[in-house]
């Protein structure tokens, strides 16, 4: 097996390692949003609101840097 070989195959199991990763995190967080980022309705304030909205502005770096929009556009 070539150099080149074993790069690519090291890099594929990083690749994949990488991938579980932000797999488990996407479900932490869809877990989380499904309980309302623990919080009861009675209970929101603008605190949490401002919570949300800054986990929304990471998130869309993130999205807009995966599909190439916002200020990652063409």
């Amino acid at each position: 097996m070539g150099s080149r070989n074993r790069s690519n195959e090291a890099a594929l199991h990083a690749f994949i390692g990488k991938k579980a990763e932000i797999d488990a995190m996407l479900e932490r967080l869809k877990a989380l949003s499904a309980d309302h980022f623990e919080t009861h309705p009675d209970e929101i304030n603008w605190g949490d609101v401002g919570t949300l909205e800054h986990y929304a502005r990471l998130l869309r770096r993130i999205t807009d840097s995966a599909f190439r929009e916002g200020e990652h556009a063409d």
